[in-house]
């Protein structure tokens, strides 16, 4: 398997780090609510959730060499930039930078070659 590049790593922690967090603070507040007013909660921010436990997963299955893994991350990024238009010109701007950073490292061909490397060994060794 090739050895994982830094950029990879240092963009899965960041979003295990800041998927995991910002998950965890959305729940806080309501930890002391009573059970309808969590379920209430969870039915109405139910998409928040989701894309702060998908960015959390794809940051832990990149660091493993999972190719979808980077796909989901892009998804990810690619609704964050949709919201972000509804909002400010400012966020369309920042999400939109950190979409092209990202993009940059996780498409480089040393992040290529990590992310198909899983694959391409096993096969090699299912054809001995």
């Amino acid at each position: 398997m090739n050895k994982r590049p830094h950029s990879i790593t240092v963009i899965s922690w960041i979003f295990i780090v800041f998927g995991g967090i910002g998950f965890l603070a959305s729940l806080l507040p309501y930890l002391d609510a009573d059970s309808a007013q969590r379920l209430a909660y969870f039915k109405a921010h139910w998409m928040v959730h989701l894309a702060r436990i998908a960015g959390f997963i794809a940051g832990v299955f990149m660091l493993y060499g999972f190719n979808w893994a980077r796909w989901l991350l892009v998804v990810w990024i690619v609704f964050h930039l949709i919201l972000s238009v509804l909002h400010s010109p400012l966020q369309v701007l920042m999400h939109g930078l950190i979409f092209a950073v990202v993009l940059y490292f996780i498409f480089r061909p040393p992040a290529s070659s990590y992310f198909r490397g899983a694959t391409a060994d096993s096969d090699v060794k299912a054809r001995t």
